[in-house]
């Protein structure tokens, strides 16, 4: 075929596409705040696994490859609510409080090592799982980094899982690096990237400082704007690069 030719009726074919009232090029998935913050009725997938559909497809997959190489992969925890998320924060707050004595602004800081405000967790997207080895016997608190290191009991979970969980878009969130702030290093945390990065992006582009003052919650009247906009930075989004 000529050139000349090619063009032309290259030219008149992006013409007609152009033209065509109901062509669209594909948009980011939409989510309302109300699913972001965990308040929404989702469709959770998978009796013990409760994740989005492609997250769980994901996770399964994982699950029986992991399985093949001798690890029992085990979730401790995925989707939460934020009425969960409000149950476990107003726990703690008490108990640091009026258990240990703690001054209230020392309890939040204890609190947010590990445990996010309600309406920030991650895991009201229904993208992440707590997971761990269910083959070895755990005697106490499964979920302490410890357990996942050297000489621990899902030290061979965690080695497979730095090989392997990628193949499957499974990504650690809070990794060990010297340099991250926010939350404390979690190696059983895992959260799928697919679903999780446009729901981030989403996420961030709200006033997430006003979205957190907004909520009613024991403790929430002592956080100031100064600590609110060192959380956002560092527990929201100081976290693995990948995932951003």
């Amino acid at each position: 075929m000529r050139r000349r030719s090619f063009l032309k009726k290259s030219s008149s074919g992006v013409l007609a596409l152009a033209t065509l009232p109901q062509l669209r090029i594909a948009a980011d998935p939409q989510y309302s705040i109300e699913e972001l913050m965990g308040k929404a009725d989702i469709a959770l997938i998978g009796e013990g696994i409760n994740l989005r559909r492609a997250a769980h497809d994901a996770f399964v997959a994982m699950k029986k490859a992991a399985f093949q190489d001798g690890f029992a992969i085990k979730i401790v925890s995925s989707y939460r609510s934020f009425e969960r998320q409000k149950a476990i924060w107003e726990r703690k707050y008490r108990r640091y409080t009026e258990e240990e004595g703690m001054a209230p602004l020392a309890a939040i800081e204890k609190i947010i090592e590990y445990s996010t405000i309600p309406g920030t967790s991650r895991h009201h997207w229904a993208t992440e799982v707590d997971i761990i080895d269910g083959n070895p016997s755990v005697s106490g608190d499964v979920l302490v980094p410890e357990k996942f290191g050297e000489g621990g009991p899902f030290e061979g979970l965690k080695k497979w899982l730095d090989e392997n969980a990628s193949d499957f878009d499974y990504h650690l969130v809070y990794t060990d690096s010297y340099f991250r702030k926010g939350f404390k290093y979690e190696p059983w945390h895992y959260s799928y990237a697919p679903l999780s990065k446009p729901m981030l992006t989403q996420y961030r582009k709200n006033n997430l400082a006003k979205l957190i003052r907004n909520e009613d919650f024991e403790g929430a009247e002592h956080f100031t704007a100064g600590f609110l906009k060192d959380y956002i930075h560092n527990n929201i989004l100081d976290i693995n690069p990948y995932l951003l």
